[in-house]
């Protein structure tokens, strides 16, 4: 289905994965909406003017909105001045995120808080806040940048409580996908089989994993290609980038590597393969953290 002219809401739509999705989008001619906290930082193409400009400029019409997704009327005020601007809304994407990859002992109160108020609160807010408005939509989605519920230990150990928040995103999807299936809102979750370059990744990893990442493009083609899919037939679902873009055909993935030349690196709570046609990979439980 055509995503020209529809209205795409994104958190987090400033920087990585979340501009990657909003550029696609943009190209596709849709209306983008951009929540997110206008910080500013060091690296000029992180700020949200940027981004909205970026987007204009690949065809798209851009809402850019400072907002704190954890402020409860703030999120109300952003949906409805993203309905009032362009008449309708089509496609949330609960992207933004908050990460800490410390273990039990040493994660604080206020980094376990900040990501149950961003990861969980507010992907529960978001969507609860849209409903009203993507159920008058002719092909409504809800999408949550989580992973796919996986029980074995291994992922909660090393990172309990960023495990527990994503899962938190995911059990939405799980959920909300069942009570709005009646309202024709598809509610699917979508999750990179390798690490994404962001700066996050940089951040906290060794040099090793952001070079045998991929580039938030991946996720992006992946983000638009499941948004076009029959929201009555395609619901309460855990799409991986990569499986999903083979399924559509594509079979070379060099363009989207950071450096062909290095081992993919396997991201968290995807089951972990040596090597595929794309060569050997890594997995990123492999002590990889800075």
């Amino acid at each position: 289905m055509s995503l020209a002219g529809k209205t795409v809401i994104i958190t987090g739509g400033s920087r990585g994965i979340g501009k990657a999705i909003g550029l696609r989008f943009a190209k596709a001619g849709s209306n983008i909406v951009i929540i997110a906290k206008d910080e500013q930082t060091p690296r000029p193409e992180d700020n949200m003017q940027t981004a909205a400009d970026e987007m204009i400029a690949a065809g798209g019409k851009v809402l850019a909105l400072d907002v704190d997704v954890r402020d409860t009327e703030a999120v109300k005020s952003a949906v409805n001045k993203a309905v009032q601007q362009f008449g309708s809304l089509d496609v949330l994407i609960n992207n933004v995120s908050a990460f800490c990859f410390t273990d039990t002992i040493n994660t604080v109160p206020d980094q376990f808080d900040l990501m149950f108020s961003v990861n969980v609160r507010a992907t529960f807010l978001l969507s609860k806040t849209c409903v009203p408005f993507l159920e008058k939509g002719l092909n409504p989605h809800i999408i949550n940048i989580s992973p796919p519920l996986d029980m074995d230990s291994s992922w909660f150990k090393n990172h309990l409580a960023f495990t527990m928040s994503k899962y938190g995103m995911s059990m939405c999807t799980l959920g909300m996908a069942a009570e709005f299936r009646k309202e024709g809102i598809a509610v699917n979750s979508l999750w990179p089989q390798t690490t994404i370059a962001t700066t996050t990744i940089k951040e906290h990893f060794v040099l090793e994993v952001y070079s045998g990442s991929r580039w938030p493009t991946i996720m992006a083609d992946a983000a638009y290609i499941l948004a076009q899919k029959n929201a009555k037939l395609c619901t309460g679902q855990f799409f991986i980038d990569e499986l999903l873009l083979r399924e559509s055909g594509v079979t070379d993935f060099r363009q989207y590597a950071v450096d062909p030349s290095v081992p993919l690196v396997q991201d968290l709570f995807v089951p972990f393969k040596d090597s595929d046609s794309n060569g050997k990979r890594i997995s990123l439980e492999k002590d990889l953290f800075i």
